[in-house]
């Protein structure tokens, strides 16, 4: 096997953004986590959000312009004013209708 080839494996220390530090070995001399075993929502059964670009808090703002704004119909008045809509249409096209009937006898 070739010498001096491979890296030093030496003793690192992990530091957790809780506080949390441990030893282990690594090619590294010192490594830093944001989640660890003490701080895992796995492990603790406790929520932890690590959001390192804003998403959550984006998420978070989204859903309250959307709760602000007016009340959210449900699907049955979603389809009454689909319908009141659809009957107005239909009222246009028989007045248009009709009104160009008319005008077509008046002028015979």
């Amino acid at each position: 096997m070739r010498k001096n080839i491979h890296p030093k494996y030496n003793e690192c220390s992990v530091k957790c953004v809780c506080g949390n530090a441990f030893i282990t070995k690594s090619s590294l001399t010192e490594i830093s986590v944001e989640v660890c075993g003490a701080c895992h929502p796995a492990y603790t059964g406790k929520q932890k959000i690590v959001d390192s670009t804003g998403r959550v808090e984006r998420f978070q703002n989204l859903v309250n312009k959307k709760s602000k704004s007016p009340a959210i119909r449900t699907k049955k008045e979603k389809y009454a004013q689909k319908s009141e809509k659809k009957i107005e249409a239909t009222n246009k096209l028989t007045n248009v209708k009709s009104e160009t009937e008319t005008k077509s006898k008046n002028e015979k």
